[in-house]
């Protein structure tokens, strides 16, 4: 349900993926789940994160980079630039959390820092 509060499993927080990460990526972790919803991806810029978090532009990408790389978040949807018809940003799912009515798929419990990539099952 929505409310106030944010839940994040003890596994995942004590998971070397997680502890590893740098401290930008975990409150941008933070800042993604608040916008989360189960029926939609969650709509979320580099600015924006940027403008909540209080760091660089440069910053933010990199967390969103290392966020993905890890498996905690997978881009559903591409960003697109259109002065025109307007911007949108990416749109991400959250690995740990259930997607449109689906179990959490909990990519980043793959995650190998030895070749730096999420591997499949």
């Amino acid at each position: 349900q929505r409310g106030g509060v944010i839940v994040i499993s003890r596994a995942l927080l004590e998971s070397h993926a997680y502890k590893s990460l740098p401290p930008e990526a975990k409150v941008l972790m933070v800042l993604l789940q608040i916008h989360w919803r189960n029926d939609q991806p969650v709509a979320y810029g580099v600015r924006e994160a940027a403008s909540q978090i209080g760091c660089a532009v440069n910053t933010a990408s990199k967390s969103f980079k290392v966020l993905n790389e890890r498996g905690f978040i997978a881009c559903e949807n591409e960003s697109l630039f259109n002065s025109k018809t307007g911007s949108k940003a990416r749109e991400w799912r959250l690995t740990w959390m259930p997607f449109e009515h689906r179990k959490p798929t909990h990519d980043w419990e793959n995650w190998n820092e030895k070749n730096k990539t999420t591997v499949s099952n």
